[in-house]
């Protein structure tokens, strides 16, 4: 009896939150061991249609540069990397799409279909949904002397958020994966902590959130007492500029912010190792994670 009662009040805290969301759209960007993991794999899925059940529009932006590169090395090709990004040349731009669009985004559509959710994938070309533009400069330094072109990397020029607003109309969870096309047709493998941040801003979605290896952003990254659970966006880009923010963190904290500027209310980084992390961000009180706000 006592547990049937714990179970009501958790329904009862949850209900002010989903009464507030109900109608709004959030983006997920789904990546790190949440993506590997059968069992958090599996509790993503269901959180995310759970959303979609009790009113939310969730849209779901995928990464998947691991399975790329473990590709790439089947076919005896080796990932190369400079300052972050992935070389892309043209065989390497057609690997990505094959892993990108034709394997993780399918799996995770299928997944969400198997557990009684409705998924439609997308990449950016359908729609023209990412338009995208060659990586400025198209080069980056690499230690001794030259330059590497960077290929078929590309950054965001615009998004048309009428595909996602069709499908979720029609009560279908749109799950995208971060490949654009160019005012060409030629393809571009994107960051996709970037394009998460510009289609939340394109749909004025009200929550960008982003699912990660870790708890959050700390103050000192070596002393875990230090989450940061509320961080604003000033103080966020003095981080990164003194180094405290690194790594693959500052294209998160980078798209969080860009979300902001363009009107989206919030937008959270939270652990995704960790069980139902988006039911206990979204309707509990207590939440987890940073919360970046403006």
């Amino acid at each position: 009896m006592n547990g049937s009662i714990e179970k009501a009040q958790v329904l009862i805290e949850a209900l002010p939150y989903i009464r507030t969301f109900f109608g709004r759209t959030f983006v997920i960007k789904y990546g790190g061991n949440a993506m590997t993991d059968p069992e958090l794999k599996k509790a993503v899925m269901l959180d995310v249609i759970l959303l979609k059940y009790v009113g939310i529009n969730p849209v779901i932006v995928h990464g998947g540069g691991p399975d790329i590169s473990r590709t790439m090395e089947r076919l005896g090709k080796k990932p190369v990397f400079v300052a972050g990004h992935r070389v892309t040349d043209a065989e390497t731009m057609e690997i990505v799409q094959m892993v990108l669009v034709g394997k993780i985004n399918q799996e995770i559509v299928s997944l969400i279909n198997k557990y009684g959710g409705k998924s439609i994938g997308l990449s950016g070309k359908d729609g023209n949904l990412i338009v995208a533009r060659r990586r400025t400069g198209g080069h980056a330094t690499v230690d001794g002397p030259g330059e590497v072109d960077l290929g078929y990397v590309g950054d965001v020029e615009s998004i048309n958020p009428e595909p996602i607003h069709l499908l979720s109309e029609k009560g279908y969870i749109p799950v995208v994966a971060p490949v654009g096309v160019g005012l060409d047709g030629e393809s571009y493998n994107i960051n996709a902590d970037a394009v998460a941040g510009h289609l939340a801003a394109a749909l004025k979605a009200d929550k960008l959130i982003m699912l990660t290896d870790v708890e959050g952003i700390f103050g000192d990254p070596n002393d875990t007492s230090t989450l940061i659970s509320a961080l604003g966006t000033e103080q966020a880009m003095r981080m990164i500029q003194n180094g405290e923010i690194s790594g693959g963190m500052i294209p998160k904290v980078e798209a969080c912010i860009r979300a902001l500027d363009a009107g989206v209310a919030r937008t959270h980084i939270i652990d995704g190792r960790k069980m139902h992390s988006l039911l206990l961000e979204i309707f509990t009180d207590q939440g987890i994670g940073t919360m970046v706000v403006p």
